[in-house]
């Protein structure tokens, strides 16, 4: 009893720790990061996010907790996307952007983890840049978009293109989920969003994963995919097919998930611990 109780305060403290080491970077490229707990690091992708710097107030509260719960032994740099990207850009140039952030930064390879787009783009940084991805976590992702998915983030980029900031991000909503009323309250939601600190990057972005198609062959670093059976936006067939083609990928796949579903499954931080610390 004794022994479960130092081990519980232990990581207590440890948890405590965490949260206050967090230091303001920027890295190669004027990329933004944040650095959470301390130990080897972890580099984790922001994605689709309305700004091109480091968040602040509730996101960045959002984030912290989310880093918090991987910032075991190791520190987490979360960083942003490169400063003044513009229509056309390609997912390989985001991968490379990200790479050399990395081989700047640490000089060697570490391990790289995403979601969603950014999921997309730690697969393409693993595939392209040998040298930088030493494992790969890739989460609600798959080596390219559902035809849904494709949809509404095409309407998503038209809308931003034209300004209509609200309808843009409520465009994303018939990809989140199937369910009517969480549908008509997301859009809700998702309409109350003031316009986008930095448009134009979400548009790149929006560019970069519509043209996105992975060589999965190409990826050497050990591969982790985590997938919702119900993902609108990267359907579950399309992660099936994707770890079947990374040589030795590993699949977890979450019943009764959607696309950002797999973030609130029990076994999501688990999963992903096990699988760096292995």
């Amino acid at each position: 009893m004794l022994t479960e109780a130092l081990q519980a305060a232990k990581r207590i403290a440890d948890r405590a720790q965490s949260r206050t080491m967090i230091r303001e970077l920027t890295l190669h490229g004027g990329i933004p990061a944040l650095a959470y707990g301390q130990g080897p690091p972890l580099v984790y992708v922001r994605g689709l996010v309305p700004q091109a710097g480091n968040p602040d107030g509730r996101s960045r509260w959002v984030e912290t907790r989310q880093m918090d719960r991987l910032a075991r032994g190791r520190t987490i740099y979360s960083v942003g996307r490169r400063p003044g990207l513009k229509a056309g850009t390609t997912m390989a140039e985001l991968a490379a952007d990200l790479a050399e952030a990395i081989r700047r930064k640490f000089r060697e390879p570490v391990e790289v983890m995403g979601i969603s787009t950014s999921g997309s783009i730690a697969l393409q940084a693993a595939a392209d840049h040998h040298d930088a991805v030493r494992k790969v976590v890739a989460c609600a992702t798959a080596a390219r978009l559902g035809p849904l998915g494709k949809q509404v983030q095409r309407e998503c980029r038209d809308l931003l293109a034209k300004g209509e900031y609200r309808d843009a991000m409520a465009a994303l909503v018939p990809g989140l989920t199937e369910n009517q009323w969480a549908k008509g309250a997301m859009t809700r939601v998702m309409r109350l969003s003031g316009a986008p600190e930095d448009p134009d990057g979400m548009i790149a972005m929006l560019d970069a994963e519509d043209g996105y198609d992975l060589a999965c062959e190409n990826i050497a670093a050990p591969t982790l995919l985590i997938a919702g059976e119900h993902d609108l936006v990267y359907p579950r067939e399309l992660a099936e097919q994707t770890a079947q083609r990374i040589p030795g990928a590993q699949l977890k796949l979450y019943a009764g998930r959607g696309h950002m579903g797999v973030l609130r499954d029990k076994d999501f931080h688990p999963d992903i611990i096990r699988f760096l610390v292995n």
